[in-house]
């Protein structure tokens, strides 16, 4: 091999080569910088972990939705909405499924309109206007659980809790056309209506 060739091959081997690493202390940085990456991976994916095993553990313990269910009341053979409830004013009584609630209706002079009422809405506690409970404009009333219903000709009818007169209901009649509940009832029948639901209420 010519003195020409062997002076090019070690040429061309030495443009190949791999530089050296570089201090020791520098490579000591690399190393330790490669070791914090490692445990902050390794640690990112242990709370990743423990975050889904609180989740699954979570679902497991809550158990089912023990809030009360508004199910809208079925709808009948002719195509119209069964009753979810109904009221017989003759003998101030409302029929809700299985249960029996006292009610207190409109008096003679402001009747409690009859037949099929939608409920439109659901209030928790709603103001009412004073006026129709006969008190004056300046005594408006907030009562709860007020289920909000819309008459066979357009109007506006509610059932609501008779807080200022709990023992009215079944009793007397003294709304002014509004269906009169006690408390506890009032929230029972207002946890199981859902808006579309039909309050049938009829005279006998």
């Amino acid at each position: 091999m010519s003195d020409d060739l062997s002076a090019a091959l070690r040429d061309l081997a030495a443009d190949h080569q791999t530089p050296p690493p570089g201090p020791g202390a520098e490579i000591r940085r690399r190393a330790v910088r490669r070791r914090r990456r490692r445990r902050t991976a390794v640690a990112g994916a242990a709370l990743a972990t423990a975050a889904v095993a609180v989740t699954v553990t979570a679902g497991l313990l809550s158990g089912p939705d023990d809030r009360p269910h508004r199910r809208p009341a079925p709808v009948a053979t002719d195509g119209t909405r069964a009753p979810a409830a109904t009221v017989d004013l003759s003998r101030h009584r409302m029929t809700v499924g299985d249960r029996t609630l006292p009610v207190s209706a409109g008096s003679a002079r402001h009747p409690t309109p009859a037949g099929r009422m939608t409920v439109v809405a659901l209030h928790r506690e709603k103001r009412l206007p004073a006026g129709d409970f006969g008190l004056g404009g300046e005594y408006d009333l907030t009562l709860p659980w007020v289920v909000e219903l819309r008459t066979p000709d357009g109007r506006t009818n509610y059932v609501v809790a008779l807080t200022y007169d709990e023992k009215a209901p079944g009793e007397r009649d003294i709304t002014r056309g509004w269906l009169g509940l006690r408390t506890a009832d009032a929230r029972l029948l207002h946890d199981r209506l859902a808006p579309g639901d039909v309050i049938v209420v009829r005279t006998g």
